[in-house]
């Protein structure tokens, strides 16, 4: 087959990783910088260029959109799906996993278990949101905040008070969460490929930190999760349309509470952490959906 891998750099290790599984399995595969794609929306025949060639005759394309360039990104995965290429993660997958806000809405929906999560636009509603959430402390989120950052842990109210303020005076979309004290600033990364969990790790905060993300510092051990975290994970995926995803959990007093579903989860650290090809099981279920002819979209809940 010839696949396209969407990243922005070669040199990233997920990157690097997808490629060398891909080669590995006999198919030709290409990294393609998603900025430098450009798109024709003719009625009969779209298609899409690249440094001045026309992009042709793919099989499939794993899409690896980075934050930053969400709205692009999902625009040229989009173009791809027009063209009857197979997408691992479709467009608009990763469109509804991206809005923090609507995934969170569509998990509570249907029923995922999730920390109490409050919205407001006006700074008049600040000590309602307080209330909501159970109190101080609680945790502050951009909206659009990536890897951790633009995540505040307000001690006391009045600290919250004060960034909750800040963030609304700013004109800054945040969310208001429930802190959940029992998970000791440690979280599960679920790697989910199909209606699997293929991998798992526990990701620790450093000492004084809270954020357990592993740009912060935080480190991965290999964890066994239960039948329940499992599921979990699975859902979530699911309702968000992905065949790919890293699904992040907290282990709560009330049970498994999902915090997010990652479009296009960094492969190093689970790959490290469980000695598993995670790579290797991505090409692979790409090629069992072309194969066996189910390489269409999933079937997921409106929203």
């Amino acid at each position: 087959m010839k696949v396209a891998i969407l990243s922005r750099n070669p040199k990233l290790y997920s990157t690097r990783r997808l490629v060398e599984a891909g080669e590995a399995r006999g198919h030709e595969v290409r990294v393609i910088d998603t900025l430098r794609c450009y798109m024709n929306m003719a009625t009969h025949k779209p298609t899409i260029h690249y440094k001045g060639k026309s992009l042709e005759d793919f099989d499939a394309v794993v899409p690896r959109v980075g934050a930053s360039i969400t709205f692009y990104g999902t625009a040229v995965v989009r173009q791809f799906e027009m063209m009857g290429v197979y997408s691992v993660n479709e467009s608009v997958a990763i469109s509804r996993s991206r809005d923090k806000l609507r995934s969170l809405q569509l998990l509570s929906r249907k029923g995922v278990g999730m920390p109490v999560t409050c919205f407001a636009h006006s700074p008049d509603e600040i000590p309602d949101l307080i209330d909501m959430v159970g109190g101080a402390p609680l945790v502050i989120k951009l909206l659009e905040g990536t890897q951790g950052i633009g995540v505040v842990l307000a001690d006391t109210r009045k600290v919250a008070e004060s960034v909750i303020e800040a963030f609304l005076g700013l004109k800054a979309n945040i969310l208001i969460q429930e802190y959940i004290a029992e998970s000791s600033g440690a979280d599960i990364r679920c790697l989910v490929i199909g209606d699997k969990v293929v991998a798992a790790m526990k990701r620790q905060a450093m000492p004084g930190e809270f954020r357990s993300n592993l740009h912060r510092g935080g480190t991965a051990t290999l964890l066994k999760i239960t039948p329940e975290e499992r599921a979990t994970a699975v859902r979530a995926a699911r309702i968000m349309g992905l065949n790919v995803a890293g699904v992040d959990l907290i282990r709560s007093n009330h049970g498994p509470l999902v915090m997010e579903v990652n479009s296009s989860p960094g492969l190093e650290g689970i790959e490290t952490a469980t000695g598993k090809d995670i790579a290797g099981m991505i090409i692979g279920f790409m090629e069992k959906k072309i194969a066996d002819g189910t390489a269409t979209s999933r079937t997921v809940g409106k929203g």
